[in-house]
C-alpha cells in the first residue's frame, strides 16, 4: 500500500518519516516553493516528493490531508477529483466538522474515509502517543486495512464512533484548555512582567502553568485558531468558561466568601469526590522545573484560572476524567494541577483566602479576567485573523524564552507522564 501525504508541514513530515521507517512506500507534496528543500530533506529517507496533490492523489492507496483546518475545504476541493479509485482518505485536522464536510462534498463516492487525529505536536515521536481513529465511511475490510496502517505509527490507537463525539471532547481537552493558558500569557504580557520573575508564580503548580503557557506560544497560531473557532462545541464551552470566571471574579472583588466557597466546594465535589486514583502529577517533579533565574519564596496565589476551569466543568456537567481518552499533554497537565489543588485542603484554603482578601494580587487577577474575555470575544466572533494577531502579540512578548520553555516542558511532560 502506497501512502500519500498532501501537506508536508511539521506534522505531515512526522507522519511521512514514521510510515517510511515502518516500511511503507510514501510520497507527498506541499506548496511549490518548498518542494526542492523537501526533496533534499526527505528523498534520502525514501520519501518521494511529487509536484502537487493531484500526483499524490492519483497514485496513493491511502491519502492523508495534512493541512490547516481553515484551508481543508479549498485543498480537498482542488485535489479530490484525482483520488485513486477505492482509496482510503484521511485528514489530520484537530477539528473534524469542516474536514468531514469537505470530504463529503468533494471526494468521489467510491473513496473510503477513515480519518484520524494525533493528540500531540511535532516535537514528539508518534511512538506511544494517543491517536484517535474515526471510521466515517468504510467497509469492514477497508477499515481493518486502515487500522493496520495507523498501527504502524506505534501510537496508542483510540477508535471513536463519530467525528461529532471527537469534536465535543476536543473542545474541552484542547480548545478551552489552550484558551485558559493563552489568557494567562496575554495577562502577563498586558501587565508587562515575566511570571518567572514574580514570587506569586513560584512553585510547583505555577511552574506547570508557566511552562505550558510558553509551550503553547512556541507553536503556530493557526493550530489553536482552527481548534477554537471551527469547532462548534468549543464556542459553547469557551462562553461557559468566561461566564464562570466572571462570576468567580465578581465574588472575589465583593469578598463574598460564603457564595465563593459554596461554588468552589460544589465544583470540587462534582469533579473530584469519586476519584480515588493516584494524583496525575508528582509534586517533586513539578517543583524541579522552573523558568526562574533565581530562587523565590512562594507566595499565595488565587489560581483563578484553575478555579474557573473546575467550576466550568461543574456548570457544563463535564467529567474531565472521561475526556482523558483524548488527552493531550497540556490537558493532562491542566487536569493534574486542578486535581493537585482541589485535593489538598490546606492549599485550597490558602488559595481561597488569597482570592478573596489578598489585594497584592488583585491586579493580576484583573489582568487575567480581562484577557479571558478578550479571547472569548475573539472566538465568539469567529475572528480568525484577530485570534492569530492576539496570539502573536503574546508570543512576541515571550520571544527569547520560548525555545528553552519548550525544551523544559518536554522534559517535564516526559517525567510527569512516567
Amino acid at each position: 500500500m502506497r501512502i500519500g501525504i498532501i501537506g508536508l508541514g511539521d506534522m505531515g513530515k512526522l507522519y511521512a518519516i514514521a510510515f517510511a521507517k515502518a516500511g511503507y512506500e510514501v510520497c507527498g507534496s506541499d506548496v511549490f516553493h518548498r518542494l526542492e528543500e523537501l526533496k533534499i530533506e526527505l528523498s534520502p529517507l525514501r520519501i518521494e516528493i511529487l509536484p502537487d496533490g493531484h500526483e499524490v492523489s492519483r497514485k496513493s492507496d491511502f491519502i492523508i490531508y495534512s493541512v490547516e483546518a481553515e484551508k481543508i475545504d479549498s485543498v480537498v476541493a482542488q485535489f479530490a477529483k484525482s483520488t485513486k479509485y477505492g482509496a482510503i482518505v484521511a485528514g489530520q485536522t484537530s477539528v473534524k466538522h469542516p474536514e468531514i464536510a469537505a470530504f463529503e462534498k468533494y471526494l468521489p463516492a467510491d473513496a473510503h474515509v477513515v480519518t484520524s487525529h494525533s493528540l500531540h505536536g511535532p516535537a514528539f515521536s508518534t511512538q506511544g502517543q494517543t491517536l484517535v481513529v474515526i471510521r466515517h465511511r468504510a467497509t469492514d475490510e477497508v477499515y481493518e486495512k486502515a487500522l493496520e496502517v495507523y498501527q504502524a505509527l506505534g501510537s496508542n490507537v483510540i477508535e471513536m464512533d463519530s467525528y461529532q463525539q471527537h469534536d465535543k471532547i476536543v473542545a474541552d481537552t484542547q480548545a478551552v484548555t489552550h484558551m485558559g493558558f493563552e489568557s494567562m500569557g496575554s495577562a502577563w504580557k498586558n501587565a508587562g512582567f515575566y511570571p518567572w520573575d514574580n514570587p506569586v508564580y513560584a512553585g510547583g503548580i505555577d511552574n506547570v502553568k508557566v511552562l505550558t503557557t510558553l509551550r503553547i506560544f512556541s507553536y503556530k497560531s493557526h493550530i489553536y485558531a482552527g481548534l477554537a473557532i471551527l469547532n462548534p462545541y468549543a464556542q459553547k464551552q469557551v462562553r461557559e468558561y468566561a461566564k464562570t470566571e466572571s462570576e468567580l471574579f465578581g465574588l472575589m472583588i465583593a469578598e463574598n466568601e460564603t457564595d465563593f466557597r459554596s461554588k468552589i466546594y460544589a465544583a470540587r465535589n462534582f469533579v473530584f469526590s469519586n476519584e480515588q486514583r493516584p494524583l496525575l502529577l508528582n509534586s517533586e517533579v513539578m517543583d524541579a522545573f522552573s523558568m526562574a533565574d533565581r530562587t523565590h519564596t512562594r507566595k499565595p496565589n488565587s489560581h483563578l484560572s484553575i478555579l474557573s476551569m473546575v467550576c466550568a466543568w461543574h456548570a457544563m456537567n463535564v467529567n474531565p476524567y472521561d475526556n482523558l481518552i483524548c488527552q493531550t499533554p497540556p490537558f493532562r497537565l491542566r487536569l493534574g494541577i486542578a486535581e493537585y489543588l482541589f485535593k489538598d485542603d490546606e492549599l485550597l484554603e490558602e488559595t481561597i483566602q488569597a482570592a478573596l482578601y489578598d489585594k497584592n494580587i488583585r491586579k493580576d487577577d484583573l489582568e487575567f479576567h480581562t484577557a479571558v474575555h478578550e479571547w472569548a470575544s475573539i472566538i465568539g466572533y469567529g475572528d480568525m485573523k484577530g485570534y492569530k494577531a492576539h496570539f502573536e502579540a503574546a508570543k512576541d512578548f515571550f520571544e527569547g524564552r520560548l525555545e528553552k520553555a519548550r525544551d523544559l516542558s518536554t522534559e517535564m511532560i516526559s517525567k510527569l507522564m512516567d
